[in-house]
This record gives C-alpha cells, sequence and structure tokens, in this order.
C-alpha cells in the first residue's frame, strides 16, 4: 500500500469529557482541551513532538502521512493518546520489527509541562522541549531528545539515542543500540547496553552529578570540561584503555586495565566498565567554552 500524502486538512472538532478520532488521511487536528501526558503508540514512520508555550494547555495534531490501518487519537481526563489499539504498552520492546504496513508521520505540539511517552518499533522519533518527565522506547528506530527539562528513560534494542542538553537525570539502556549525550547537564546519568556504544559529553555548568556507565563489548567515552571535580573508578577487563588526565593512576598493562583517582576537590563521581570494549577518558580543552573556569564539572557523589 503506498503512503497518502497530501493536502493537509484543517479540522477542529468539538472536544467532550472523551473523545476519539480516527486518523485515515493527513489532517490537523486540535485538540482544545488541557493535556497533561502524552502517550504515542506507533510502529513505522516519524513522530516529532514539541513542548511550548501554549495559554490554553491544549495540544495541535498534524499527521502528514498515514499507510496502512489508521491510528486513533483519544483524549480523556487530560491524557491523549495516538496509535494502535492493538500494540501491546507493558510488553512493547518484545513487538518484532516487521508491521511495515502500518506507517504515520506526525507532529504534535503539547505543553511543556507534559508528561510524555512515544513507544516505537522502527519509527524515526524526536522530542524537545518538554519539561515533563519523558519516557521513549523503540525497537529498531532512532530517537534524538533535545532540551529536555525533567527526567528522561530511554530503552531500546538496537535503536540509537542522541541526547543533547538534557537537563534532567537520564537513564538510558540497550542491547545493541548506541547513546550519544552532547552538552549533558542533569543530575544523574546511567547508561547500561550490551553491544552498543556511550558516548558522553559533560557540560562545564552544572553538569551531571554522578555518571555511570556499563557496556560488554560496547565503546565507552567520556569527555569532561576542566576544571573537573571528580572520583574517578574506570576500568576495562580485557579492551584497550586511554586516560588523557594525569593526575589519575591507570593500573595494568595486560588484561584488566583500571584508571582511578581524583580530580579538583572530588565531589562527584564517574564510574565506567566494560567487559572488552575500548574505554577512554578524554579532556576537553579549556579554550572551548570561554565560561570553563567559572564552572566546573562537578560529579557529585552519592550521600
Amino acid at each position: 500500500m503506498s503512503c497518502r500524502v497530501g493536502r493537509v486538512a484543517d479540522r477542529r472538532p468539538a472536544v467532550t469529557d472523551r473523545s476519539e478520532w480516527s486518523i485515515s488521511e493527513p489532517q490537523k487536528l486540535n485538540v482544545d482541551r488541557p493535556v497533561e501526558r502524552v502517550r504515542i503508540a506507533v510502529v513505522g514512520g516519524r513522530v516529532n513532538v514539541v513542548g511550548g508555550e501554549r495559554p490554553h494547555r491544549d495540544a495541535l495534531l498534524e499527521v502528514t502521512a498515514v499507510e496502512g490501518p489508521p491510528p486513533r487519537v483519544t483524549w480523556e481526563d487530560g491524557t491523549l493518546t495516538v496509535g494502535y489499539e492493538d500494540l501491546p504498552w507493558q510488553d512493547f520492546l518484545k513487538l518484532p520489527g516487521g508491521r511495515s504496513e502500518r506507517r504515520v508521520e506526525l507532529s504534535l505540539a503539547v505543553p511543556a509541562t507534559a508528561r510524555v511517552r512515544v513507544d516505537s518499533v522502527t519509527a524515526l522519533a524526536v522530542v524537545s522541549g518538554v519539561a515533563g518527565h519523558t519516557e521513549v522506547r523503540g525497537v529498531t528506530g532512532d530517537t534524538t531528545l533535545v532540551g529536555l527539562g525533567g527526567p528522561v528513560r530511554a530503552e531500546t534494542v538496537s535503536g540509537t539515542v542522541q541526547a543533547q542538553s538534557v537537563a534532567g537525570d537520564l537513564r538510558f539502556k540497550s542491547v545493541s543500540g548506541d547513546l550519544t549525550v552532547v552538552d549533558g547537564r542533569g543530575g544523574v546519568v546511567q547508561a547500561e547496553t550490551v553491544g552498543g556504544a556511550l558516548v558522553v559529553d559533560v557540560a562545564d555548568h552544572g553538569g551531571p552529578s554522578e555518571v555511570t556507565l556499563r557496556s560488554v563489548s560496547g565503546e565507552i567515552a567520556v569527555r569532561l570540561a576542566e576544571p573537573v571535580d571528580a572520583v574517578v573508578d574506570a576500568g576495562s577487563a580485557g579492551g584497550p584503555l586511554s586516560c588523557d588526565f594525569e593526575e589519575l593512576e591507570v593500573a595494568g598493562q595486560w588484561g584488566t586495565k583500571r584508571v582511578t583517582g581524583t580530580l579538583g576537590t572530588g565531589r562527584g563521581r564517574l564510574r565506567a566498565t566494560t567487559v572488552s570494549g575500548p574505554l577512554a577518558l578524554l579532556r576537553r580543552p579549556a579554550d572551548e567554552d570561554a565560561d570553563d573556569t567559572a564552572h566546573p564539572t562537578t560529579l557529585v557523589k552519592d550521600a
């Protein structure tokens, strides 16, 4: 079945205490009721969720392409749901990567304070500007997170996650998917993968209070802006290890290698372990950001 992409119709139906729509063609849908929670479950296509100032706390959905069975949209008690009724919410990551006949491309503008959850099989997902709790789960689809202010949880099978300027705690889990964190600003970054790469760039203004990274065969790379305040404990059982910080002690030449020590005042904590993947602790040049000396990277220890 071909993907129907045509002229976008502007439809603004009245919304009752419970409202429901079937989206069979490209259209705009204005949900003029307060939206506190968003739940999206799709198979293939593209999802773009944008948080922002909406005076009436409403939402605007724009669907630009639909292929296969029409997704349904419901609003009830502050929860806006977009997706397919037969997709399980609890065991979503166990779905096969098939069902390619279901594809939708949509953009959804929501209040910045909304809680957002996006589940997808192969669809690409982008979430930006949301200050509430954000949860994304994907099988093979890739996810991009930009400028999120609340806590974030991301899970994939093989899909990648790119997070930029995320201010809330970030937790990531995957089988073979990669995680890339740029300008990490949250209180916590916790990431675990079997074969994926974990690349974390710690911001120099506040930065994560705790960074914990674990991988079996994937690469781990952490880049820290100077000056750094952290207790470091990182190692690899069989992979190569490199460290830009002369203040830290590197032990082991064959097999298990470990780097430990304290940077600055040691107010923070950085832990990274990999079995066979390479591990690198990198130094961000001080002149890369003019404010480096004013805002040291601090990884605060657990209480």
